[in-house]
């Protein structure tokens, strides 16, 4: 029960949130290059022209590749779930506990502090939960990470509950 963290407080929904099972979530991302990529959002339609456009002419020029067989992808899967670090973005969670109207901030509270951050920060929040491969269980269940990267190097540790205010 020590790995529970409970999302209350001004929402109509308190959500129960366990870290132990993100590793099977499609949602997960990859914290060594998260905070490295750019985040920009290009037009959606111009870069699926241009990739198809880009594999039509590889396919012209070079003939059609095969894609890697299911067996040498799951291998990888594997590999990767076993040495990765690995987050998961805070905005599901938070949308599906309906936080009130007139709610404006999250408290963050930690087994020795409370951090406070507004909504609109606490859609970009990263919930860190795995690191080379292994839970947190020392200064966890979940490391906290700002969307921006600003604490990347010292993200917020021993988090025990998330408080709607």
């Amino acid at each position: 029960m020590e790995n529970i963290i409970v999302l209350s407080g001004k929402v109509n929904y308190s959500i129960t949130l366990d870290p132990t099972v993100w590793i099977f979530d499609d949602r997960k991302i990859d914290l060594t290059t998260y905070f490295s990529t750019t985040s920009a959002h290009p037009n959606e339609l111009e870069e699926y022209t241009k990739s198809v456009s880009k594999h039509w002419d590889r396919e012209i020029m070079e003939g059609a590749v095969y894609p890697p067989t299911l067996k040498t992808e799951k291998k990888y899967e594997k590999e990767k779930v076993l040495t990765g670090s690995f987050g998961i973005p805070f905005q599901p969670f938070l949308k599906n506990a309906e936080p009130v109207e007139n709610a404006a901030a999250l408290v963050i509270k930690t087994a020795t502090s409370e951090h406070e951050v507004s909504l609109d920060k606490a859609k970009d929040l990263i919930l860190g939960f795995s690191e080379v491969g292994k839970p947190l269980s020392e200064d966890g269940p979940v490391h906290v990470y700002f969307g921006d990267g600003s604490n990347q190097q010292h993200p917020i540790k021993n988090v025990r509950e998330f408080i709607i205010k």
